[in-house]
C-alpha cells in the first residue's frame, strides 16, 4: 500500500483537505499529553471544533508501549462510532495507534503525525509492544497517510535530539547491510543516511531546515527497515536501554560503532546467499553515503559523528555483561550479514561499555 505523504503547507490545506475526503467526522486522536502545545496539535483542535468534527483523545500512552494501555485504548476506540484514527507523537504513540486499529479490526484509515524524528513508526508495519514487561513485535497495517510537520521538533530537548539522529542512522545503516535488503530498500537506506549526515548539524541547532531534513532522512529509514528490518546493532541494544536507562538510539549507535568495524574485519565469514563480494560491496556504498571513500572510511564516520555528540558510556559490571549477553535479541541477530558467537557478543560488549 502506498502511503499519502502530507505537508504542513500554507494553514495546513492538505492536511484539511485530507481529513474531509478520507478521515470523516469522528477522529480517535492517539498522542502523547505534549502533542496539544504542538503547533499541529492546536490546529487540529481548533479546526474541528469549526468544523463540527468531533475529536476524542486518548493520552493513554506510556513510553514503551504497554498490552494493557493497548486493550484500555481499543475498548475506548470500539465504544464508539470513529470513522479514523490519528497516532500523533513519538514511536510510542505511534505503534499504540497502530495497535488499536490492529485489535479492533477496524477497516479506518489512520493518519500518522510524527512529533520526532528518529523511530520511523510511521513508515513500518511493525509496533512493538511490551507485554508483563516482555518485548513483543506486532504486525500491523501501514498507516495510510503521514503528515511530516517540521515544527513538532521545535521543542525537542538536546539529548533527545542526539538520540533520534542516531536512532534513524542505524536504522539506514543497518538495513542497508541486512539480509533481508532489497535493491529498494537500499535506495531508501542510502538516501536516508545521506539526507541525516547532511542535515544533522541544523538539526542538533534547532533550524527549519535541519528539522525538516531530520524529518525526512527518519522517514527513509522507515521506509528501509519496513522492508529490511534491523540486525545485530538493535539486537543487542534493547537491554542496554533496559539496563542503563540509554535512550534507544543512543544504545543502538554505542553497538553499530563496533559491530561496523567486525563486519569489515571478518567479511569472509559473510552468511549473506548474495556472497562475500556482495556483502563489501554493500560496505563500500554506506561508506560513500556517509561521504567517505573508501570502506573503512564509513564506519570511521560514524565514529566521529558519535564522538562530536559527547554522550556518556555507562560503566557496568561483569554481572551487566552477563545478563546483556544472555538477552540479546535473537531474531534481530539472523539479520546480521555474520553469524555471532556468544562469545563474541561478550566481547562486543565489552568493547562497546
Amino acid at each position: 500500500m502506498a502511503q499519502t505523504l502530507l505537508t504542513p503547507g500554507e494553514q495546513y490545506r492538505t492536511l484539511t483537505r485530507y481529513i474531509q475526503s478520507k478521515l470523516g467526522r469522528n477522529l480517535f486522536l492517539v498522542c502523547g499529553r505534549s502533542f496539544s502545545s504542538t503547533r499541529v496539535g492546536r490546529f487540529l483542535e481548533e479546526w474541528t471544533r469549526q468544523n463540527g468534527v468531533e475529536l476524542v483523545q486518548f493520552s493513554d500512552v506510556q513510553a514503551n508501549p504497554d498490552y494493557e494501555s493497548v486493550l484500555r485504548g481499543t475498548e475506548r476506540f470500539q465504544a464508539a462510532e470513529y470513522t479514523a484514527i490519528i497516532g500523533a507523537g513519538g514511536g510510542s504513540a505511534m505503534d499504540t495507534a497502530k495497535c488499536i486499529r490492529q485489535f479492533s479490526s477496524a477497516a479506518v484509515p489512520l493518519l500518522a503525525i510524527p512529533t520526532t524524528a528518529g523511530s520511523g513508526s510511521e513508515a513500518t508495519r511493525f509496533a512493538v509492544l511490551y507485554r508483563q514487561g516482555i518485548k513483543e513485535s506486532v504486525n500491523c497495517a501501514l498507516p495510510d497517510a503521514v503528515l511530516l510537520d517540521p515544527s513538532t521538533l521545535n521543542s525537542l530537548p538536546l539529548y533527545q535530539r542526539k538520540a533520534t539522529l542516531l536512532d534513524a542512522l542505524c536504522h539506514g545503516i543497518e538495513s542497508y547491510w541486512s539480509l533481508g535488503s532489497t535493491p529498494e530498500s537500499r535506495d531508501f537506506a542510502g538516501q536516508a543516511i545521506r539526507t541525516i549526515v547532511g542535515c544533522y548539524p541544523g538539526y542538533l541547532n534547532n533550524t527549519p531546515e535541519g528539522n525538516a531534513g531530520m524529518l525526512e532522512g527518519a522517514h527513509l529509514a522507515g521506509r528501509a527497515i519496513n522492508v529490511a528490518k534491523t540486525t545485530a546493532g538493535h539486537a543487542m541494544c534493547y537491554q542496554m536501554t533496559k539496563r542503563f536507562g540509554l535512550a534507544h538510539g543512543h544504545a543502538a549507535a554505542l553497538c553499530v560503532a563496533k559491530l561496523w568495524p567486525f563486519l569489515l574485519d571478518h567479511s569472509e565469514r559473510c552468511a549473506d546467499p548474495r556472497g562475500r563480494a556482495h556483502l563489501e560491496r554493500i560496505l563500500e556504498e554506506i561508506a560513500r553515503c556517509m561521504g567517505g571513500s573508501a570502506p573503512r572510511s564509513g564506519a570511521e564516520r560514524f565514529q566521529a559523528i558519535l564522538d562530536e555528540l559527547e554522550l556518556e558510556v555507562p560503566l557496568p559490571s561483569s554481572e551487566d555483561l552477563a545478563a546483556l549477553s544472555n538477552a540479546v535479541n535473537a531474531e534481530r541477530l539472523q539479520n546480521f550479514p555474520i553469524r555471532l558467537s556468544k562469545g563474541e557478543i561478550e566481547a562486543l560488549y565489552q568493547e562497546i561499555l
